[in-house]
């Protein structure tokens, strides 16, 4: 296994390179980066390092064939050339609750404000048909929250996707967009939505996807764009979904990603109001107003939050605590241990913390990340 002492930024080409080649997923791109010492290492490994990582001959043989039509240098001009950020999840920039994800992407491929990630944000998904109700619900509902400085995340699908991108511009908002296409401007999909996309940018929001530069929108990329969708999220809105409707794929994941999962109650006679109707008979949370969703997630002050979180910088500290919290509870002896801190060190540091947002005392000495 041989070894390397290249900087991050160094390393970044070779990431995009493991992106380039269709079958290597997060579970296999997480593999090889585990068992190499960095990107490089794992892209110029022979085939039998690539076995001894885990990779069946198959896949290796295939990926040796592939990378000799790669051309990083190539591929890491044209990202520079469109205003394109790459991340990855070993950056301390990556987006938090993404990475929390069993299955979080290996890269991230954006443009725009990446920071929209790091904010309070809401899945806002449904059906491609709409009604004059869901389109009155989201523009109402997507607007009063956005207007409460959550970020607005969803797939810039036709629907009810652009009813809730727009509802977050209009009222001033940050909105995300998750593609299952590359995010150069040739790529983004559908092209019905590239103005909006480019909208979105404009007004300090961020297009993101795991997927390269120049790959089209195929099916089976949905279902992993709505993962992402899901990840990002501290919740899932569902306004109007049909029986069927990938919406409602969002709203799995969001469950498996121990999310809150929201539903709009529709008409019993309208099939665009079944699957939210079944979701809330199922447990969701209904929701007829916007301060349902805020106290339900506890963000009735995000602005107030999120200001404060701009406005007080952090310390090494804090860092080292919001990097061992989750959102599972933790008491402070735990934390105590784990970063090695007195009781009044750590007291005072979790007292700061609250205050600046970061952080939710949940009683019983248990803390979360916020």
């Amino acid at each position: 296994m041989s070894r390397t002492n290249l900087t991050y930024q160094e390393d970044l080409s070779y990431w995009v390179g493991l992106s380039l080649f269709p079958k290597f997923g997060p579970a296999r791109q997480k593999k090889l980066l585990a068992y190499f010492s960095d990107a490089k290492s794992a892209y110029e490994a022979q085939k039998r390092e690539l076995i001894s990582a885990g990779l069946d001959e198959k896949t290796a043989a295939e990926f040796i064939q592939s990378r000799s039509g790669y051309d990083l240098d190539s591929e890491m001009e044209k990202i520079k050339k469109q205003e394109i950020g790459v991340i990855t999840y070993a950056d301390l920039e990556y987006p938090r609750l993404l990475s929390e994800l069993p299955d979080a992407p290996a890269l991230l491929y954006y443009r725009g404000n990446l920071k929209c990630a790091q904010r309070f944000c809401l899945a806002v998904v449904g059906s491609r048909k709409f009604s004059s109700y869901g389109e009155h619900a989201t523009m109402k509902l997507v607007g009063e929250l956005a207007r409460c400085g959550l970020s607005i995340v969803s797939g810039l699908a036709i629907g009810i996707d652009t009813l809730a991108h727009n509802a977050a511009l209009q009222a001033n908002g940050k909105t995300i967009a998750v593609l299952g296409s590359g995010v150069d401007k040739l790529s983004v999909y559908p092209r019905a939505n590239f103005n909006l996309s480019e909208k979105i940018i404009d007004n300090g929001g961020l297009l993101i996807s795991e997927f390269p530069l120049g790959t089209p929108a195929l099916r089976h990329h949905f279902p992993q764009r709505n993962r992402i969708v899901a990840g990002l999220s501290l919740g899932a809105l569902i306004i109007e979904a049909a029986a069927k409707s990938g919406a409602l794929i969002t709203a799995g994941l969001a469950l498996d990603y121990n999310r809150e999962v929201f539903a709009v109650p529709g008409n019993i006679f309208s099939a665009v109001s079944a699957g939210t109707n079944e979701l809330i008979k199922n447990g969701a949370q209904l929701v007829a107003s916007a301060q349902d969703v805020l106290s339900a997630l506890s963000l009735e002050n995000a602005n107030a939050s999120q200001k404060a979180q701009k406005n007080i910088p952090d310390t090494a500290l804090e860092s080292d605590l919001m990097s061992i919290l989750n959102h599972e509870p933790m008491h402070i002896n735990t934390l105590a241990r784990t970063a090695k801190l007195d009781t009044a060190t750590i007291n005072a540091t979790l007292i700061t913390m609250e205050l600046k947002g970061y952080i939710r005392n949940v009683g019983g000495g248990n803390y979360i990340l916020s």
